[in-house]
């Protein structure tokens, strides 16, 4: 059985913990920052942690 190769495009969104849960960055930030209000735009810098439901999905493409 070859090698499981890592999903490039999601190695650049996520980012592994310590306990092995997946951190990612907040969506909507991107563009049309302009429409945006300061505090919106000031809370969405703060990522967060997968969802327990993606979370599968994601390990997959993830492989340690």
């Amino acid at each position: 059985m070859p090698k499981m190769k890592t999903h490039k495009g999601t190695q650049k969104r996520f980012k592994r913990t310590a306990s092995g849960k997946l951190k990612r960055g907040s969506a909507y930030i991107s563009h049309l920052a302009a429409n945006k209000s300061t505090k919106q735009k000031r809370k969405l810098r703060k990522g967060g942690l997968v969802s327990a439901g993606d979370q599968k999905r994601i390990d997959q493409m993830l492989p340690r």
